[in-house]
């Protein structure tokens, strides 16, 4: 996650019971390459003690403003000045109000009111206290300010209650981060992004298939919206979660994946295409499970008709991106296929390869261009190679309009 890396974020852990998610932030901070120093109030102490914190950082915590020795090594001016962000969570009531009327009365709210960083708050609490008319003001109050509120979820309650109060999962929280530190450069931009397989039915209970896992159509779309687009993922069958701020559309077959695309290219600039979409598929499907015999089977399949040239009949100055996972003679198959579906850029990559095709977190890619670029990129994680081809969407975008009802809209 490159928005992170050597980042020195300062996390405020205040006394609610879910202070102890504070161990498992600080642990996805520091694997995406963070610096993360810890602040701590007296209540939170009640909960999770520093030297667990300050163990998971291998920075020393700091937990009082008066503490000379602490002074010395650390600092409060020297936190708030050396912070690339700042995230309070938990984010107690308590705090909460604190911060909004600018009281320092510890060393969480010392820094906060000397910091001249982005920061963010993670609510937690009841469910009541949540929904208080004070507690909305604050947050309303935090927000004027240019504070980012990193929504509670809702559930069950460590109060025994129900509803929204839960913190937010704390790889939601790293996600915010990520965001609030990455330059919003494709904040004009409405990315429509297909990603995984789609299966075609042979009976109920058969399908035809492909290996693709949707792992790096998932990693563009993250990456694009940290980096202020909206984003809409149009994912075929897949286990991997929702990322976060991102709209998804589920579809199973090439059919309803292509009808999805159709239907949504209309309210996008860029359509990225990721997803592994069969070329063939069965005739006609059986309409009950077809039983076992000595004699086998013989499946006839019927080609797919490929939509992407009437799309890109229609694109206008929208982006065309798209990809090409081949085993061998990959940069002339791919190129054809720039060229026959009209693309502004293709992805292509060597699926036969253990580190770089489908279901692993690497890849390494061929990007090129319609205007005859030409870029191969080292084993790169996906999400690394997702920052990469969305760096050429910005240089395409840069020779070309936006689509005109696009050009006043933007994430806000």
């Amino acid at each position: 996650m490159r928005a992170l890396v050597d980042r020195n974020i300062v996390l405020g852990v205040s006394g609610g019971i879910a202070a102890y998610k504070a161990c498992e932030l600080v642990r996805l901070l520091t694997t995406a390459g963070a610096q993360v120093r810890v602040m701590m109030t007296r209540n939170a102490q009640e909960f999770i003690t520093p030297l667990t914190l300050q163990t998971l950082s291998r920075h020393p915590v700091a937990t009082a403003t008066f503490d000379l020795t602490q002074e010395s090594e650390i600092g409060h001016i020297r936190l708030a000045d050396t912070a690339d962000a700042i995230v309070i969570a938990p984010a107690t009531a308590n705090l909460i109000a604190k911060a909004a009327n600018g009281l320092a009365d510890d060393i969480v709210t010392t820094v906060l009111l000397a910091a001249q960083c982005p920061i963010a708050f993670a609510p937690a609490m009841n469910v009541h206290m949540y929904a208080h008319p004070t507690v909305t003001e604050n947050l309303a109050r935090l927000r004027a300010r240019g504070a980012v509120i990193i929504e509670p979820g809702a559930g069950a309650l460590a109060c025994g209650y129900e509803g929204q109060g839960r913190l937010a999962d704390p790889a939601i929280i790293v996600e915010e981060l990520a965001a609030m530190l990455s330059a919003h450069d494709l904040a004009q931009e409405r990315i429509l992004i297909t990603a995984g397989p789609t299966q075609e039915a042979i009976d109920p209970v058969r399908f035809i298939s492909n290996r693709s896992t949707g792992k790096m159509g998932f990693a563009i779309a993250r990456a694009a919206w940290r980096r202020g687009a909206e984003v809409r993922l149009i994912a075929g069958p897949s286990t991997l979660p929702t990322p976060h701020g991102v709209e998804r559309i589920d579809v199973t077959s090439a059919g309803e994946l292509l009808s999805a695309t159709a239907s949504n290219f209309p309210w996008c600039s860029t359509l990225i295409m990721a997803a592994a979409v069969a070329d063939f598929r069965p005739e006609r499907a059986a309409p009950q499970k077809i039983k076992k015999n000595s004699s086998g089977m013989t499946l006839a399949l019927a080609p797919i008709a490929d939509e992407m040239p009437r799309l890109a009949a229609k694109k206008g100055d929208r982006i065309m991106i798209g990809f090409a996972a081949e085993t061998e003679e990959l940069e002339v198959n791919a190129l054809d296929k720039l060229r026959r579906k009209q693309l502004d850029l293709i992805v292509g990559n060597d699926v036969s390869r253990a580190d770089a095709g489908f279901a692993v977190d690497t890849n390494i890619v061929t990007m090129l261009g319609a205007d005859g670029g030409r870029e191969t990129t080292p084993k790169l994680s996906k999400e690394e190679v997702g920052d990469l081809i969305l760096d050429r969407l910005l240089a395409i975008r840069a020779r070309r309009p936006a689509p005109s009802e696009l050009r006043a809209t933007s994430r806000s």
